[in-house]
């Protein structure tokens, strides 16, 4: 089982993302549901970024939606952004 952690930074994204995608919420959050029972479901098509974000990870909720992070340790991940493709990259 992973815990999700964030910061201000994260929750303030997530918020603003919502108010903009109200449709997006419950997506969301049974996405991060699956992501915390197996982080690498097929579904959640989570994958190494590349560039300057070569440190963190990303899951796909919908085409147009993306939650940033990276692993903290085997249990924990750190929540780091959330927003369209080009909001996140």
């Amino acid at each position: 089982m992973i815990k999700l952690t964030w910061n201000k930074s994260f929750e303030r994204k997530l918020k603003r993302y919502i108010k903009k995608h109200p449709d997006k919420e419950n997506k969301i959050k049974e996405k991060l549901r699956i992501f915390t029972g197996e982080p690498y479901a097929p579904e959640l098509r989570n994958h190494r970024l590349s560039g300057k974000l070569s440190e963190l990870r990303a899951i796909v909720i919908e085409y147009d939606c993306r939650i940033v992070f990276k692993f903290v340790d085997d249990s924990t991940a750190l929540l780091i952004n959330v927003g369209t493709h080009e909001e996140v990259y």
